[in-house]
């Protein structure tokens, strides 16, 4: 299955606080970063390790660590700027790109106005970031976006999506995997997701 729903408790029980619209900034932010650490943690589930040893202050111990390459993190700008730190907690070596998308109000189609990627995202598994995977446009190009540089191995991870957003990644890409804590109902006449949380971008910096 290319969609991985996070049912984890501490996961619902901090996404019905980002739901809630009485949620302060600050607390919506660091709730986001919270969800993103907790997810990123079952997205990076099945990273390479490669053996090595260590000598500990009473003998040597055989451990494990990351092979390869390590991960790349593409938010998509704005919102996704939220989702950042919580990766980087975990994973502080990462490199980090940024594309930058807007909604057309018309169309509901993106419109590509800035990308900044490491030289050798080819060879990276990525991450892209965003909290609501809402008609699933901006998701698809920036994943377009990345497929062009020869990315191979590409993760969306979301707090929250909309049926036609999940269903227009799968079209789009089936390979790519899928990360939500939640599935809402549907769509509205103009593009959020319903019940939702409002505006993800606003809220993570208050600028509603």
């Amino acid at each position: 299955m290319s969609l991985h729903l996070l049912d984890h408790p501490l996961l619902q029980h901090k996404l019905s606080l980002l739901r809630d619209k009485e949620t302060s900034v600050k607390t919506f932010r660091e709730v986001v970063t919270e969800m993103t650490t907790l997810m990123c943690y079952e997205a990076t589930r099945d990273l390479a390790l490669e053996p090595g040893e260590v000598e500990t202050p009473v003998g040597i111990a055989k451990t494990n660590r990351l092979a390869g390459k390590k991960l790349a993190v593409i938010p998509i700008l704005r919102a996704g700027l939220g989702m950042v730190d919580g990766v980087l907690s975990l994973i502080p070596s990462a490199k980090v790109g940024h594309v930058g998308l807007y909604r057309d109000p018309e169309s509901l189609e993106p419109v590509e106005y800035y990308s900044k990627l490491p030289k050798d995202i080819a060879n990276r598994k990525v991450i892209v970031l965003d909290p609501m995977l809402a008609t699933g446009g901006s998701a698809s190009a920036t994943i377009d976006l990345l497929k062009g540089y020869g990315c191979q191995q590409i993760r969306l991870m979301c707090i929250l999506a909309a049926p036609e957003g999940v269903q227009r990644i799968q079209a789009d890409h089936p390979d790519v995997e899928i990360y939500v804590a939640a599935v809402d109902e549907k769509l509205n006449d103009h593009g959020y997701i319903v019940p939702g949380l409002g505006d993800a971008g606003d809220r993570i910096f208050g600028t509603k």
